[in-house]
């Protein structure tokens, strides 16, 4: 389902809660099977959720869309009684209900299938089905009642398939159907998605959306968790957009337009004519510019590399002396194409060349011994070593490399480490001093430096300057393109499009795990991004 740019905005996307006569479901039912009313959750520090709305209706398709930290696993949570709200009112049925833990809400009919398939993948399909609850004769456990109901609840999904063989017999889209079954077998009024489609190819999401569409004719709630828009229109009756865990509003799927639903979710407004002028101008370059830039030799060359369930077949060139922007939406595919450069996931399609030659990357200790270094997104769980010092967080992968046969000295690692800590300004009392003591800013530069100090040919930064302050953003992005102009070429991957327009001498757009365009140039600009990342671009 596609809508144009010029579509008018539906007058739908107040924070207050909408009217009825605004928002009616189609006629299928008058009142909500699940709503909230002023829900708000803090945790130390953040405002998860601000006053949230939202409602359910049978026989419907609610699909909850936001960026990363917008609210929606928060949310989710307090509606299946994982957590408890600090105020507000949950109802289910028309009735106040205060769930104590996700068990008391099963019991009453809402049912949460994740993103990880929560089952006992050793048992067979029947007894996933029916775990916990078995129906038993004489005191013992059914087993042919057991596998005779566990066939008529897959059946219901139009599914046959031998309930006897163990689950992990069956790809990851066969055991999605079988957590559905199972949420079925009890009488799920509410069946809550998260993220369902994450690992499925797009057979697989069609026929899981077939599915949802038979539950959905039955009656049952669907509330639905993705960031893949066109799945999102694709199987959506109504879409609630969530942004800094406040509700930004509640729309009709066919009232909504792409661009205009991407624009709700990272709160873009269209820029003036006077800043589009200055975008246009800032992206410019000279005809020579432009032929250097053409002329520079690619470091690296993806030719159609990709991974089942995760990233379709993608072509991707990073020149030498340039920076490579990845713009998109989370789950759009840019973490996993990172992973893919890095070795940390393997390829299943397409070839890798690094220096025109065909590589294969089996792990990331083969992509640190072609030149390629990555800083992954998360630097608490992925990055730093908390309770190490700076020195010896910055010589991890120097160490990594040489082996630790061939142990860097102590006056030698001082001396790197303290080169680094001035070349890059990282603000410490000392190179001894523990990096979880430093600022996020200043971890981040030391994070840099560790990967700088192995002599980098490809440096990929996911999310760089996430959670650091202004200053410390510019500071690092000056020192990324001063780093370019000596040769090292640069993946650049961020949420914040201004930020990857900025630095990035070109922009490959990537939606729905798939590369769907590469701007530069005129082109390069915020608003030209979000149309194409809404599908509605040129």
């Amino acid at each position: 389902m596609t809508h144009s740019a010029s579509e008018p905005d539906p007058l739908l996307a107040s924070k207050t809660k909408p009217a009825a006569a605004d928002l009616s479901n189609d006629g299928n039912a008058s009142e909500p099977i699940l709503a909230t009313t002023g829900i708000s959750k803090t945790f130390p520090g953040v405002k998860a959720l601000q006053g949230v709305d939202f409602r359910l209706f049978p026989g419907e398709v609610h699909t909850l869309m936001g960026q990363n930290g917008a609210g929606k696993s928060t949310l989710i949570n307090v509606l299946t009684g994982v957590l408890t709200p600090d105020s507000g009112t949950i109802r289910l049925g028309g009735e106040a209900v205060a769930f104590a833990s996700p068990q008391e809400a099963e019991a009453a009919g809402v049912r949460t299938l994740y993103q990880e398939v929560n089952l006992c993948p050793n048992l067979s399909v029947a007894e996933n089905i029916f775990a916990g609850r078995q129906p038993r004769r004489f005191g013992a456990i059914d087993w042919p009642d057991i596998k005779r109901r566990a066939q008529a609840a897959l059946a219901r999904l139009d599914i046959s398939l031998d309930v006897t063989r163990s689950l992990d017999a069956y790809p990851i889209a066969v055991q999605q159907m079988v957590a559905i079954a199972r949420a079925l077998s009890v009488d799920a009024r509410v069946l809550i998605l998260d993220e369902p489609t994450s690992s499925l190819d797009d057979s697989e999401v069609a026929q899981l959306f077939k599915i949802l569409r038979h539950l959905k004719q039955s009656g049952i709630a669907i509330l639905f968790v993705t960031h893949f828009i066109e799945q999102t229109y694709a199987i959506s009756d109504r879409i609630t957009v969530m942004r800094n865990g406040e509700r930004e509003g509640e729309y009709l799927a066919r009232d909504l337009s792409a661009d205009l639903l991407v624009s709700k979710m990272v709160g873009h407004e269209r820029m003036s004519e006077r800043l589009r002028e200055a975008a246009h101008e800032a992206s410019d370059v000279s005809e020579q510019t432009e032929r250097e830039h053409a002329a520079a030799p690619a470091f690296i060359e993806l030719r159609g590399v990709g991974k089942r369930g995760t990233l379709q077949p993608i072509d991707l060139d990073v020149q030498r002396g340039q920076i490579l922007g990845l713009a998109g939406l989370l789950g759009s595919g840019r973490t996993e194409t990172a992973r893919l450069l890095f070795g940390a996931d393997r390829a299943d399609s397409g070839t890798m060349l690094v220096d025109g030659k065909p590589v294969r990357l089996r792990s990331p200790h083969d992509a640190v011994r072609h030149g390629i270094a990555y800083c992954a997104e998360d630097r608490k769980k992925e990055g730093i070593v908390a309770d190490l010092s700076i020195r010896e967080n910055i010589l991890l992968a120097l160490q990594a490399r040489r082996g630790w046969w061939r142990k860097i000295s102590r006056q030698r690692a001082r001396e790197l480490a303290d080169l680094w800590i001035e070349r890059l300004g990282i603000k410490a009392s000392d190179a001894e001093q523990p990096i979880g003591l430093l600022s996020g800013g200043n971890q981040q530069k030391a994070l840099l430096a560790r990967w700088l100090a192995t002599d980098p040919k490809l440096l990929i930064l996911d999310e760089p300057t996430r959670g650091i302050d202004v200053a410390a953003k510019f500071d690092i992005m000056d020192r990324l393109l001063a780093l370019c102009e000596n040769g090292l070429s640069i993946l650049f991957i961020s949420s914040e499009i201004s930020e990857v327009l900025r630095v990035s001498h070109r922009v490959a757009v990537l939606r729905d795990r798939r590369k769907i365009a590469e701007v530069k140039g005129t082109a390069s600009n915020e608003d030209n991004i979000y149309r194409l990342i809404a599908g509605s671009g040129e």
